[in-house]
């Protein structure tokens, strides 16, 4: 996910450190019960309303230790068209979610999602910052603070309400992409909780996140793989997620080494800025060399996209694309 300055990295990994960042306390993430938000976290400032309050009652949730993909199935794809929103709440600038009440948010991503039916079901998704990279080192030197249980649990539990995949989204600064991963098992474990990779946030060691461009390797996507696809036969759990986002081809070096894994539907969202035109030739370029097996993905951005006399593209125009994209996620 690209940001404009250092500014809005400090601002979500405020939100987040004052959510908390120990990854191994917390809700059972299938317990359902409600939890105490956070008193100083500027993202519980604004609660998850009740249903009566998002102005439409939303659909009733899985049950506990469900085993299949929220609105039905084991297979993501063809069945499924995946569209979401990304953000944090509270962190307007960087996405939709951080824009008002969470189920507002998701009633609203519901409608917005109908024009992508083209002959399949709609799958929304919530994609939550989860991991944020920030410009100073924290204790433990990674330029990385985890958002807290607490708050991954509310994520979660809206997605519920709505029949929603939750996507953790991990911007991982000096840290390794699988350790990240691997932080968040315990919710990896549930049939609707998925994985999203932001490899130019991944430095190198001596870069500083908002100082320079990451990227990763189709061997270190693999390993994210391989651990996801243990989990889904360990747990007998539908298709897991996982998607990796790729703003230019640099981003993910050798690419043509990311394998099929059973179990693991990765997806590569493209996610060049601005106007229509620039949009595509970059959604293109990216595109080129893709493995087969990996599907497409497209990402909208509301403010970046209309900026300098830009527009948002509507869906008649992303469906239009080729590849076709199986992932649309608006930020």
């Amino acid at each position: 996910m690209r940001r404009s300055a250092i500014g809005q990295i400090v601002l979500v990994a405020v939100l987040v450190a004052a959510c908390g960042t120990s990854p191994g306390a917390g809700p059972d993430p299938v317990s359902g019960s409600r939890t105490p938000e956070s008193a100083n976290s500027t993202a519980a400032s604004t609660p998850a309303p009740t249903a009566s309050s998002a102005g439409d009652a939303p659909a009733s949730r899985p049950a506990a230790g469900s085993k299949e993909l929220p609105r039905g199935g084991q297979a993501i794809f063809p069945r499924y068209r995946l569209v979401g929103y990304a953000g944090v709440t509270g962190a307007a600038s960087l996405g939709r979610l951080g824009t008002g009440p969470l189920d507002q948010r998701v009633a609203e991503l519901e409608k917005r999602a109908q024009p992508y039916r083209a002959g399949r079901d709609i799958l929304p998704v919530l994609e939550v910052i989860t991991t944020v990279v920030h410009d100073s080192p924290g204790d433990d030197g990674k330029y990385r603070t985890r958002m807290s249980d607490d708050q991954i649990g509310r994520y979660l539990r809206a997605a519920r309400r709505h029949r929603a995949l939750l996507l953790l989204n991990i911007q991982p600064g000096r840290a390794d992409f699988l350790a990240e991963v691997k932080a968040y098992r315990k919710w990896l474990q549930e049939a609707d909780v998925g994985i999203a990779l932001d490899p130019e946030w991944a430095m190198d060691a001596g870069q500083i996140p908002g100082h320079a461009y990451g990227h990763t390797t189709g061997a270190e996507l693999n390993d994210v793989a391989d651990y996801l696809a243990e989990i889904v036969r360990a747990r007998h759990l539908p298709e897991k997620v996982l998607v990796y986002h790729q703003v230019a081809r640099s981003v993910v070096r050798h690419e043509n080494a990311v394998t099929g894994h059973a179990g693991v539907v990765l997806i590569k969202s493209v996610d060049g800025l601005g106007a229509p035109g620039p949009k595509v030739d970059t959604y293109r370029l990216v595109n080129r060399g893709t493995p087969r097996h990996v599907h497409a993905g497209f990402k909208l951005f509301f403010t970046e996209d209309r900026r300098n006399g830009g527009r948002l593209m509507n869906p008649r125009e992303v469906l239009a694309l080729r590849p076709r994209p199986e992932y649309i996620m608006y930020e």
